[in-house]
């Protein structure tokens, strides 16, 4: 299978691709992705509306532990990601006045955030190419036969030198929705699957 091949069928089924945590500044996606984590996009966002209504980066830094806690109790770990917020909120402020760089290295420093998370800022805030793989990412491409492996880092390797760069971002946010709607762990909706793997059950309706 060629990338153009993969890229046409992912543009039928995914036409419009974006990022679907909600996010008004650079800080606030950066945090959401942090949420984001073990969690859904969908419970992160009825959570940072209440928090990002409450506090900015410079009061974050400051805020009340329990406060936080509560606040993103639906996300699940919210001990821990309480911590990673002020953390976040504090470094971001000494170092570049709340902005988030455009620095990979720097970002992969933060509490919370690993190569995948930068990857995502980078990338909605930036326009960086990156792909951000995670278990969507990792399914899909396995399922495809694009990848045989497990291992996040292989994974990123084999799928930026499959795709031509200038389309890294765009399918990268087509695998991840085309595996969380329709190519999903659990029951996936062959029938609107316009590939043809070994764990499809049924004849894919789009051609």
């Amino acid at each position: 299978m060629k990338s153009n091949d993969v890229l046409a069928k992912l543009d039928l089924v995914i036409p419009k691709p974006r990022c679907e945590l909600n996010y008004q500044k650079d800080y606030e996606l950066l945090i959401a992705t942090v949420l984001s984590a073990q969690s859904t996009d969908k419970r992160v966002n009825l959570v940072t509306p209440i928090l990002f209504q409450k506090y900015d980066i410079y009061t974050l830094k400051e805020a009340d532990l329990k406060d936080l806690e509560q606040i993103i109790y639906p996300v699940g770990t919210y001990k821990k990601k309480a911590e990673f917020i002020k953390g976040i909120a504090s470094s971001l402020v000494k170092d570049y006045d709340g902005i988030v760089p455009n620095n990979q290295a720097y970002l992969e420093t933060l509490p919370g955030v690993g190569h995948k998370t930068a990857n995502v800022v980078l990338a909605e805030i930036y326009g960086v190419p990156t792909m951000a793989v995670d278990t969507h990412v990792t399914r899909v491409a396995n399922r495809l036969g694009l990848v045989n492996t497990k291992n996040v880092q292989l994974i990123e390797k084999s799928l930026t030198d499959f795709f031509p760069k200038e389309k890294w971002n765009r399918v990268n946010h087509q695998l991840i929705l085309f595996g969380r709607y329709i190519c999903k762990s659990q029951k996936p909706d062959c029938a609107k699957c316009p590939f043809r793997c070994p764990e499809s059950r049924l004849k894919p309706s789009v051609k």
